[in-house]
Formats: structure tokens, sequence, C-alpha cells
């Protein structure tokens, strides 16, 4: 590796640990609310940005779905994670256009699309956080329908996306299906404008997943499915501060994935932006993150001579109790736990706190 390679490398890294969260205070009014109120507090964060304008938006891909493998065009309607994809789209040279079949071209998809709120309304009409390059043969497959899962498929795209009959209790007609390492995307985008335009209607034809600003109640339960089964990803976590730099407003359900449940959810405890994966750095060490079997929780405190580990669920169930004598090096065994968002508690006789993990 040259040294020119390892100093951008190095800029990277330094500019994500610096830039991967919120600003300060940036959720300050949102601090101590449950459900609605904490809807609403969420709402006026986020709801006054800046609009690009509908052509701007192909410029704005550069920087918000450019992949970091090769600098193609990111389209979650063709992309295999962990496998080859069909085909890559280079920006720019390859904007639609036409499309006649897959891999002809990219435009601007609106994943929830114009027709449920009226068509060129802004700014939800240029809003990047439901706006992504994908292939334009996938997107006029999908067309205006709505996301949900599918039987009696009658189309599939070369990543796996389906057309079909809904199988989902609540909604019986054609929906479109992500593959499922897009899924929570998905979810946290509708969350995102569930909540931004919440004053507004998204759902103006009846095959939608939104009734005015809020979801259908199958799609709310769908969604919350989608968002534990696919944690937020790195690419979910680049793409918000990507967006933040252009809009000056972010996902909060990128930021915090508790909140779909304490939103749209189930969770009525308050909403604390205390819990962080990044506070108290110099007592405790919780790693890795996202973690697969194994969480290592590391002490750099020898005052601590006795701690508590709990492990609890999105809603606050304690999943997991155990107490240990001092040690520098504690692991956790989470391979009984299905995949999601969990909080680790760290207790000592002197300090308190609560860390993010993602299992996957």
């Amino acid at each position: 590796m040259s040294l020119q390679t390892i100093l951008l490398t190095l800029f990277l890294l330094t500019a994500f640990f610096t830039r991967a969260q919120a600003p300060a205070g940036y959720y300050a009014t949102a601090e101590n609310k449950s459900g609605e109120e904490l809807r609403t507090a969420l709402f006026n964060i986020i709801k006054s940005h800046s609009s690009v304008s509908y052509s701007e938006l192909w410029q704005s891909f550069y920087t918000t779905d450019r992949r970091p493998d090769n600098g193609k065009v990111w389209d979650i309607y063709s992309d295999r994670p962990g496998g080859t994809p069909a085909y890559y789209y280079t920006f720019g040279t390859d904007q639609c256009g036409n499309a006649s079949s897959e891999g002809d071209c990219y435009n601007r998809e609106h994943s929830v699309p114009k027709s449920w709120f009226g068509g060129s309304v802004a700014p939800m009409y240029t809003d990047l956080f439901h706006l992504y390059p994908t292939d334009g043969f996938v997107n006029n497959k999908r067309g205006n329908l709505p996301i949900g899962e599918v039987t009696n498929t009658t189309w599939t795209s070369t990543n796996g996306s389906k057309v079909g009959t809904s199988n989902i209790s609540g909604y019986s007609g054609q929906v479109f299906e992500p593959i499922d390492s897009f899924k929570g995307d998905f979810a946290r985008t509708y969350f995102y404008m569930a909540t931004c335009y919440k004053d507004k209607n998204l759902g103006m034809e009846t095959q939608s997943n939104f009734t005015g600003g809020d979801l259908k109640p199958w799609a709310k339960t769908l969604l919350l499915q989608w968002a534990a089964m696919d944690p937020v990803s790195q690419k979910e976590i680049d793409r918000n501060n990507a967006v933040y730099q252009i809009q000056n407003n972010r996902n909060p359900f990128i930021d915090y994935p508790e909140l779909a449940e304490k939103v749209f959810g189930n969770d009525a405890t308050p909403f604390s932006t205390s819990v962080s994966d990044f506070a108290n750095p110099n007592r405790w060490k919780v790693y890795p993150n996202p973690a697969t079997s194994k969480i290592n929780i590391q002490s750099f405190d020898y005052q601590i001579d006795k701690l508590t580990v709990e492990i609890q669920d999105v809603a606050g169930k304690t999943l997991l109790t155990q107490h240990y004598d001092y040690s520098d090096n504690i692991q956790i065994d989470l391979s009984k736990l299905p995949n999601g968002l969990y909080f680790i508690k760290l207790s000592s006789e002197q300090y308190t706190h609560t860390y993010k993990i993602v299992k996957q």
C-alpha cells in the first residue's frame, strides 16, 4: 500500500469518526419524550431543510450513493451484497434516458412514489432521503406500487427484487419487495417520511403505504419487522451524513434506530440521546459493533472491581444479566439472540452507561 493510499485511508477514517453522529444538541428538544409527542418533536427538528432542484439530484448522487469499492452508482435495485451485481452504472454517463431492459441506465427513483403526494410538490419531490439512483427498467416495473412482501411473483429483477401479490394481512393488491439487505433501508426511509411530512398527504392513492401523513397499520407492522431484521448499515450511516451536508437535516431513525419502536411501535420509554456508542470511552469499550456471535467489553478503569452487565431489547426487556469481578476483558455470548438492535447496560458502583449494539 502506498503512502498516499495510507494517508487517504486515515483521512477518511478520521472524517467518519468525527462526523458519523448527529451534531451535539441536534435532538435536544426530543429528549424525554415518547409516542406522538416524540414524533412531533422530531418533525420540528427535521422539517425545515434545504431543497435541491430535480436536475441537481444527479449531482447529489455522486456523494450520497457512490459505491466505496469501485466508485460506481450504488443501485439498490441491482446490488447483490456479498456477491457481484449483473451490471454497474457510471455516474453521468449512464443516466436515463429510456430503459427498455435491465442494465440500460439509472434514473431518479422516488421510493415514496410522487403520485402519492401529488407529483412535483416541494420539498417531498426532491428530498434526498427518499430519492435513490436506481435501474430505470426496475424502477418502471415497480412504478407506484406499495412496498411489501410478495406471494405469486409476477416479475423478478436480477438481484431478486420482486413484483407480485401481497401476502400481508391488511393489503391484498400488487406490491414491490426489495431484497432483504435493503428492507431496513426502506423502513427507515418511510419512518423519516412519516415524520418529516406528518402534516402532508402522502396517501393520495389507495395503493400506497400511507394514509395522510401516517403509515397504514399493516405497513407500520411490516416496516417495524423489516427495521429489526435489517439493522442500520454503514451505507445508511454514510448516506445520512452525505445528505445532511446537502439538505442540513438528518434521518433520526438512522442516528437512533430505537426511535422506530418508540415512535411507531410499542416502546413507551422516553427517548434519550445519552444512549451512545461513543460515550465513556475512557472506561469501557464495547466491540465489535455490529457483532455476530460474541461481544467484548474492555475496561480501562482499574478502580472498577465489580461490574453488572445487562442486555435489553428495544422494548426495554432485560434478556440477560451477569455479574463480574474485575476483568479488563469480558466476552458475552450473543449466539442465541436473533439479529437486531440491543442495548448493553454496564453498571459499577461508580458509573452506569448504556451502549447500542447491533447483532447481525
